[in-house]
């Protein structure tokens, strides 16, 4: 399992030193021990958003919002950050199963960067591969009826993503 991790880290380090991003470990040298994180799945139709606890322990889903108003999200977000100490922002980056790049991990890297324009705190990628099967097969074990997990799916999926980093982290 950390083969495959180290692999994806490696290769998603060339990626984002391009679009001057951040790496996660980068990350944990930049953020305050005391802030929390935000997690972004960025859907095709709406955005989750999802906000962990000060002690970095557990991801909790918080909003989901449209994706058809890019200023207003930026300001939801700006709000969130404000009200809830975050001091980073995790990045769903949807790669390929095959570990390929394609148009929505670029339509994703592109979103960052517009994210970074307008907010000044530590931003980085994470793989989210399987982030929306595993929130709706997470959702499944918790016998949640079918029209609340895909309600919830999108923000869901960013506890998942924003679990995952926050679980790389700590260690």
């Amino acid at each position: 399992c950390f083969k495959i991790y180290s692999h994806m880290i490696i290769r998603s380090i060339i990626i984002i030193e391009k679009y001057n991003m951040i790496t996660i470990d980068e990350m944990k040298l930049k953020i305050d021990k005391k802030s929390r994180l935000l997690g972004v799945d960025l859907g095709s139709k709406r955005i989750g958003i999802s906000i962990c606890d000060d002690k970095r322990m557990i991801a909790t889903p918080f909003k989901t919002v449209e994706k058809n108003d890019f200023n207003k999200f930026i300001s939801e977000l700006k709000m969130i950050i404000k009200d809830n100490n975050i001091g980073g922002i995790i990045v769903g980056y949807p790669i390929n199963m095959d570990g390929s790049f394609g148009p929505s991990a670029q339509s994703a890297k592109d979103v960052c960067k517009n994210i970074i324009k307008s907010i000044n705190i530590p931003l980085c990628l994470w793989d989210e591969r399987l982030s929306t099967v595993g929130a709706f097969n997470l959702t499944s074990q918790l016998d949640v009826n079918v029209s609340k997990k895909v309600k919830n799916i999108d923000k869901n999926a960013a506890a998942f993503i924003l679990q995952g980093a926050i679980d790389y982290l700590k260690n």
